[in-house]
């Protein structure tokens, strides 16, 4: 798992192909609306969007979140980034999410989970960390 800044993440993963740049920039609007809430613990990013493909599938995206973080009062984008399936049909990308926790095994362990693929191998992964002026 590498741990790079958004700005990093785009400028690896969402260039290269017209399709790279549209996708890259469904992570990005996730990224901002989940951390809006203030309640944004870790944002992790796997799959194919996170490989050399050209055309990548999709972006896969989890959510680490505050303990104290209520989905309930949401409104707007937010409310529709923590639903699964309307996050897939608004963001275009399929948004994962627990609050700290309900990580059982921890939230490392919880986020290397999603490394594994369904044959059992480990795909690439990318944990989106603030960026240090």
């Amino acid at each position: 798992m590498y741990r790079i800044t958004l700005r990093e993440a785009l400028e690896r993963f969402g260039s290269g192909s017209t399709q790279r740049r549209i996708m890259g920039q469904r992570p990005e609007r996730i990224y901002h609306v989940a951390q809006a809430t203030g309640h944004l613990v870790r944002f992790v990013v796997f799959r194919s969007f996170v490989t050399s493909k050209l055309v990548p599938n999709d972006v896969d995206v989890f959510l680490v979140m505050e303990d104290t973080f209520d989905a309930t009062h949401l409104t707007g984008e937010a409310q529709l980034l923590f639903d699964h399936a309307a996050a897939q049909a608004y963001f275009g990308g399929s948004v994962c999410w627990l609050r700290r926790l309900a990580a059982l095994g921890g939230e490392q362990r919880a986020i290397e989970d999603w490394q594994i693929t369904r044959d059992g191998s480990r795909s690439g992964i990318i944990e989106i960390v603030l960026e240090v002026p």
